[in-house]
């Protein structure tokens, strides 16, 4: 059987999919703690978990993603 010839290599499917459950990770910090009182203020939604933390989280996932992207596969040779 012929080798298919892909554009990533296996380590760019790790980082990018490593990358995806970081991402998902930041998106659940930021997510949760509603109100009971739906008239009543909740301070909760200032918290440095939701202001900090999950924000950091999700930007370093998505450099995780582009250097998934555009790490150069070691079995693969640039074309000029």
């Amino acid at each position: 059987m012929a080798k298919r010839d892909f554009a990533f290599g296996k380590e760019n499917f790790i980082l990018i999919v490593v990358a995806i459950a970081v991402i998902a990770i930041g998106f659940v910090l930021m997510s949760g703690g509603g109100s009971a009182d739906p008239s009543g203020f909740n301070p909760e939604i200032f918290s440095t978990r939701r202001i900090v933390v999950a924000p950091v989280v999700t930007v370093i996932g998505f450099g995780l993603m582009i250097v998934g992207i555009l790490k150069n596969s070691k079995g693969k040779e640039v074309a000029e």
